[in-house]
């Protein structure tokens, strides 16, 4: 019996295995998805300026995207998360949000989100609402139109801002995700975080990653995560929360603005001991490790007439082997430590 034919007979209604734990114990119940590659944004430390995209036939079909997303959660997922590229861009996105809420109406799953650079939150903010979302995440990096336009290339803060504020009018939580710059940001960033607990937003600080390659050197970019702690600390009264939103932030109490701070260190600190989420790109390339070149396709899988116990037999295949951990490095001059862009691989 060969380990694909082990892994059907242990995904087979009698095999009573209903969760996913990988084999250092971790119970995955966390799927980001990439549902395109595209982005109407070109962030500096995400992507080239000049990308070449996916063609169509390589990306999931909104159906498939919905196949796999749900052999996952009657395996044990309960958080959903839709990311891109920009997921807001992909024709159909809503109509995708719509049949996986059906997931939420069964209890089946607990949440269904998405995290999004907030350029199309004013025209779908209601009806995402409508459809089972409460909470979105927001990436943006600065309150500043000139620094944003450089940083994304070309975007405009306004658009960002009155998305987050029809989000917010929509009944969605509201989460600001910003990445640390040393060169660009690091000065703003107390200001941005007494700017998003004014407006009752918790706030995520994320280190630069060395993934992709972007035509720019982040060794300069780079800024620890614990410098910053350390100085908001001489001002502000940080603390501990014993919360986790199913991420790798961990979370403080800002107890002079009243709001959550989550950092997101995966340099100075990582979070692989208790990593519960895997990735899923837009091609359906399974990553179970955000920092390692893990990779396997279930895009193939689904396309070669597999049936739903051969589908959830590959997945379990690939969760039995997630590492137990990630080398993240960042050195001056270096090459990014994986080849693919944060774009394609799910946020």
């Amino acid at each position: 019996m060969t380990p694909f034919d082990a892994a059907i007979v242990h995904s087979s209604p009698n095999a009573q295995r209903p969760a996913l734990v990988d084999g250092f114990g971790r119970k995955v119940t966390y799927l980001r998805v990439s549902v395109t590659d595209r982005c109407d944004l070109r962030c500096v430390y995400c992507m080239a300026e000049r990308m070449t995209f996916l063609p169509k036939a390589e990306v999931l079909s909104l159906e498939e995207l919905d196949q796999v997303s749900t052999a996952f959660i009657e395996m044990g997922v309960k958080k959903l998360r839709l990311t891109g590229g920009e997921p807001l861009v992909r024709k159909g996105f809503l109509e995708l949000v719509a049949g996986l809420a059906r997931h939420l109406k069964t209890g089946a799953l607990d949440e269904l989100t998405l995290t999004t650079n907030g350029t199309h939150l004013a025209q779908y903010a209601a009806d995402l609402a409508a459809l089972g979302v409460r909470r979105v995440n927001v990436s943006l990096d600065t309150l500043d139109a000139d620094l944003f336009g450089r940083l994304t290339r070309g975007g405009r803060l306004d658009q960002v801002l009155e998305g987050i504020e029809a989000a917010q009018a929509a009944g969605l939580a509201v989460k600001i995700n910003t990445v640390a710059l040393a060169s660009d940001n690091a000065a703003e960033l107390p200001s941005l975080i007494q700017w998003a607990h004014g407006r009752d937003m918790a706030i995520t600080l994320i280190e630069t990653m060395p993934l992709g390659e972007t035509g720019e050197d982040r060794t300069d970019q780079f800024l620890s995560l614990q410098a910053v702690r350390r100085e908001l600390e001489s001002y502000w009264t940080l603390t501990e929360l014993d919360m986790t939103t199913g991420g790798p932030a961990r979370y403080v109490r800002v107890e002079e603005t009243g709001g959550r701070l989550g950092l997101i260190t995966p340099l100075t600190h990582n979070f692989c001991e208790s990593c519960n989420r895997v990735r899923l790109t837009c091609t359906g390339t399974l990553h179970t490790c955000l920092g390692r070149e893990d990779a396997s396709d279930l895009r193939a899988v689904m396309r070669g007439g597999a049936s739903s116990d051969e589908l959830k037999a590959a997945i379990r295949l690939a969760i039995d082997g997630k590492p137990q951990g990630h080398d993240f490095h960042i050195e001056r001059g270096s090459a990014p430590a994986l080849a693919r862009h944060m774009s394609t691989t799910g946020g």
